[in-house]
């Protein structure tokens, strides 16, 4: 008789702990959809990374422009 007791709090608990994080999901879900990333912001320190491997590989070079090329296979 006790170790039915025991099933039955262990499952509710389970239960509890799924409710919350799927709540906790769906909330993350509707942030993300009402904030989403701005993706188009450049990052500095990328730029600063590219500027510096360019005047490593080639001195006296400076960057003036970055452009995404997209690859088309």
């Amino acid at each position: 008789m006790e170790d039915v007791a025991l099933y039955v709090i262990c499952l509710n608990a389970f239960v509890a702990v799924i409710s919350l994080l799927g709540i906790l999901a769906l909330m993350m879900r509707l942030l993300t959809a009402l904030f989403p990333v701005a993706t188009n912001q450049t990052d500095s320190a990328l730029t600063a990374a590219i500027a510096a491997t360019v005047a490593q590989v080639y001195p006296g070079a400076r960057v003036s422009t970055i452009e995404a090329v997209s690859s088309k296979e």
